[in-house]
């Protein structure tokens, strides 16, 4: 059995779940990361800021605490999933906002896309939390 099939037979079996989970706990580590740095430059600037550095920890420890154990995958893990998707969207919308605020606003977009915040990078961050959702409503295997 090889490609797609041996994939959907995982997702069938439940083998899949625990996977996703521990990739939601890289994900998470490595976006908070890359976040922390990122908003660093920025000399965290709106308190905001802080709050996916924190999260990344919290949906790295949900992520794990999912693979190893179904409780967690049922009960922590969406609860940290979606409050990491609620505050990817958050980003992309305060990420906007900073675009706006540049000289020139969305008319200059070209230049202030390129130059202000990251339009879509907070987008990661709810890729992050979607894996972690998708992996809670996932069939385990027994």
């Amino acid at each position: 059995m090889r490609g797609i099939d041996r994939f959907v037979r995982n997702v069938e079996t439940g083998r899949f779940e625990r996977s996703l989970s521990a990739l939601t706990a890289v994900g998470a580590v490595v976006t908070a990361g890359e976040i922390y740095f990122e908003h660093d430059k920025a000399s965290f600037g709106n308190p905001w800021m802080w709050a996916p550095v924190i999260l990344g920890p919290v949906g790295a420890v949900a992520g794990v605490a999912g693979a190893l154990n179904r409780t967690a995958a049922k009960t922590f893990l969406p609860i940290a999933a979606a409050t990491i998707v609620a505050n990817g969207l958050q980003g992309t919308w305060l990420h906007a906002r900073g675009v706006a605020q540049k000289p020139g606003g969305w008319r200059n977009a070209r230049y202030n896309i390129e130059m202000g915040p990251p339009l879509l990078a907070p987008l990661l961050v709810t890729l992050v939390g979607g894996m972690g959702l998708l992996a809670a409503v996932l069939r385990r295997e027994k």
